[in-house]
């Protein structure tokens, strides 16, 4: 029999319409993390040209640098946050990587770039563990894969912004000029979290005791973490998620001007613009579009499925993961650029239904005392898997492929993009097998 959610007490520590504002305020800083994350992408080509850079190169300095310190730094600062004012420190945390973002601007070498690439990781580890448990403590369990699928918007979102926004901006001004324009808005939101964003604890005397009675070590919330099968297995397929996820984003972009250099000069002079502007604006709009959709769809169906049966949970990101990769492929092997940016639009959809249901998951196998810890272990392995080596990865097997295997710049990129894609089947098959275990880790 099939085991059903059981509704949580609910805890009004801010209105109804409070909440609301504040899960906007949180999805805008999410967008701008994200922005100021992706800008690089559409701008990775002319940084390439400029810098005299490789293609592992461009994975270092879209992926690994960022990762290492953005994964690592995120648990001291998630420890912080089980305590501590989470407004404040997600409002310091915008203010660093919107610096550093800017700073990605005046770069005049490789290693500097590096050097700014790793100060935008080190702010944008404070945003995503308090945020996940700020909303934890805004709404009940039976609608937080919603709220994080809310919040979570801001992955395409930003992801629209900065293609579209680092293409039009690079092809007026430069490449240079786009980082500073990225990083600019994130400077007013970061006053905005820190002022206007309510701390839970201090309206809930309460729960401030229960925390503080139960508040664990790090150790013991390892321990607990290790007892939850449910937690490692959607946590490596998220991974996988992300390692296709991250590991295309610098390249699509780059396979599309290698491919289909003459046509998108054509597409893109019917609508007055440059190439990279045009690829820029129609892949961040495939992106954001789809992307948004999709993250929505995965947070309602989880929720809505969820109450009926906590194996959709995993259920409906495992199904989603095994139909994308067809579609990728079919994508990037169509002879036209314009059909193949529309098929696009399928794995692009399908590729964020997880963000609810994994993360919701996360905070729903554990007490209140250790949420933001969790979404930070989560974090760690996602991203130091997915965004540390899924650019470095995919663009070694660019570089193998477009030189040992002698296919050429234009044939390596694709296949490295084919070879990723299929990595999706062990996605697959980690969120089928936790249908096993999730009622029983969650409903502990």
């Amino acid at each position: 029999m099939a085991e059903t959610a059981t509704p949580s007490p609910v805890i009004n520590p801010v209105s109804a319409g409070y909440r609301r504002y504040a899960l906007w305020v949180l999805l805008i800083i999410y967008t701008l993390n994200f922005l100021d994350r992706q800008v690089v992408n559409i701008l990775a080509e002319p940084i390439k040209a400029e810098l005299g850079l490789a293609d592992w190169q461009l994975g270092m300095m879209t992926g690994l640098a960022f990762a290492i310190f953005y994964t690592v730094l995120g648990i001291p600062i998630a420890r912080l946050a089980e305590t501590k004012n989470r407004p404040m420190i997600i409002g310091i945390s915008v203010a660093v990587w919107s610096g550093f973002t800017v700073l990605c601007g005046f770069s005049q070498n490789f290693w500097q770039l590096i050097l700014a690439r790793i100060g935008v990781g080190v702010g944008e580890a404070g945003c995503t563990p308090p945020a996940h448990s700020l909303i934890s403590d805004y709404v009940p369990r039976e609608k937080r894969a919603s709220a994080i699928a809310f919040y979570s918007i801001g992955t395409p979102l930003g992801t629209l912004a900065g293609m579209a926004m680092g293409g039009l901006v690079a092809d007026a001004y430069g490449w240079r000029v786009a980082f500073m324009v990225a990083g600019a808005p994130g400077i007013i939101f970061a006053l905005i979290a820190a002022f206007t964003l309510v701390e839970p604890r201090r309206q809930l005397a309460a729960d401030i005791a229960a925390r503080a009675a139960s508040q664990i070590s790090f150790k013991a919330a390892l321990t607990v973490l290790g007892a939850k099968k449910t937690f490692w297995l959607v946590a490596l397929a998220a991974s996988i998620k992300a390692f296709i996820g991250y590991g295309h984003a610098p390249f699509t972009a780059s396979f599309f001007f290698r491919n289909h250099t003459a046509e998108l000069a054509e597409l893109a002079a019917m609508f007055g613009l440059k190439s990279a502007g045009f690829l820029g604006l129609a892949l961040g709009l495939i992106g954001g579009t789809a992307g948004v959709i999709g993250a929505w769809l995965g947070g309602v169906l989880a929720d809505r499925l969820g109450a009926k049966d906590l194996r959709a949970y995993v259920i409906v990101p495992a199904i989603a993961s095994l139909i994308a990769i067809p579609f990728y492929i079919l994508a990037i092997n169509l002879p036209s650029a314009m059909p193949a940016l529309l098929v696009l639009t399928i794995p692009t959809l399908l590729g964020t239904l997880w963000y609810g249901p994994v993360y919701a998951t996360a905070q729903s196998i554990v007490n209140p005392a250790m949420r933001a810890t969790a979404a930070a272990v989560l974090l760690l392995i996602i991203n130091l898997i997915g965004l540390g080596l899924g650019p470095l990865g995919v663009g070694a097997l660019s570089d193998f492929f477009a030189g040992p295997m002698g296919m050429g710049a234009a044939e390596g990129v694709r296949w490295a993009l084919i070879v990723s894609t299929l990595m999706g089947l062990g996605a697959f098959a980690l969120f089928w097998q936790a249908r096993k275990t999730i009622r029983e880790d969650m409903v502990a």
